[in-house]
Parts: structure tokens; C-alpha cells; sequence
């Protein structure tokens, strides 16, 4: 695996893989879904994209491929479902593994956030849009992507935790 390739949850470790910034493209893992999301090369704003259908690997990274090369992705943010105490259970290993293959197969850093109430976040930001029941359900996994990126890049771009 090459410097490109490289998972880790050290958020210092994966800014030094991008010293010029760049756009970068966050995921929120479903069973059935994918939360995708992006920000600007600067690292200010996280902003919701697609929410894509979960099929077999290959498909889900011939669509991820296309968003990486239309916006010129530098690097992956991948949201951690760590448990409240903090510690990682069956669908932390299943992120951490997906990770690892998405590095591999779009030659990206990616970082594992931790994604601990980002579902929650989206969902209170979304009503206080006045959005309705349906189409929340609709795009809930986007939104939880970029309250995960927004996260990280404030943390990437401010030195915050």
C-alpha cells in the first residue's frame, strides 16, 4: 500500500498526507445506503451530495470513482460507528475493512471519523429546515456524510479534536 492508500483515525497523520488541502469526499456507511459528501478545497464547508444505493463493492466504487474523478477528490472521510462508550463493535470492523478497500481501490488517504451522533444532528438540522417526514428519509445518509466531514475538516483545518 502506498502513501496514497493509507486508512488511519490520526487526523494529524492524514493532514500530512494533504498539505495543500483539497476537496474531499465523506461517506456514512448503511446497510442499504451510502451518505456521500463533500467540501471544498479549503476545508470550510461540508455539504451534502447523493444518497447511493448499496450494492456489491465494485458498484459502489465505479460510482464513487466518478464523484472522486468529477471533483477532483483528494482524500476520503469515512464515518466510525463507534459505540457510546466509545469502543468498536461488529459495524466499526465492517467500516474499517470497507475503508481498507476504498483506499486500495481509489488510491486515496482515508480517515475513519467518528461518527457518534451524526444521524441525530442531520435529522434536528433537517427539521428546523422545515423538512418534511419523507424527505428526510430520503436524505438523512447525506446529510449524517457531511456532519461527519464537517467535523473532520474543522478539526483538519482549526487543529480542533
Amino acid at each position: 500500500m502506498d502513501d496514497a492508500a493509507i486508512v488511519t483515525d490520526n487526523r494529524l497523520e492524514f493532514g500530512d498526507l494533504l498539505p495543500d488541502g483539497g476537496v474531499l469526499l465523506a461517506l456514512d456507511l448503511g446497510t442499504k445506503t451510502i451518505g456521500v459528501a463533500t467540501c471544498d478545497a479549503g476545508w470550510r464547508f461540508a455539504t451534502a451530495g447523493k444518497t447511493l444505493p448499496r450494492g456489491k463493492f465494485t458498484q459502489d466504487c465505479g460510482k464513487l470513482r466518478e464523484i472522486v474523478k468529477e471533483r477532483a477528490v483528494q482524500g476520503v472521510v469515512i464515518g466510525l460507528p463507534r459505540n457510546m462508550d466509545g469502543k468498536e463493535g461488529p459495524r466499526a470492523q465492517a467500516s474499517r475493512a470497507y475503508a481498507r478497500n476504498i483506499a486500495t481501490a481509489l488510491d486515496l488517504p482515508v480517515l475513519l471519523w467518528d461518527e457518534r451522533w451524526s444521524t441525530a444532528s442531520a435529522e434536528a438540522a433537517m427539521i428546523g429546515q422545515d423538512m418534511s417526514r419523507a424527505k428526510r428519509a430520503e436524505r438523512i445518509d447525506a446529510h449524517a456524510a457531511a456532519v461527519i466531514l464537517q467535523g473532520a475538516i474543522d478539526a483538519l483545518a482549526g487543529g480542533g479534536f
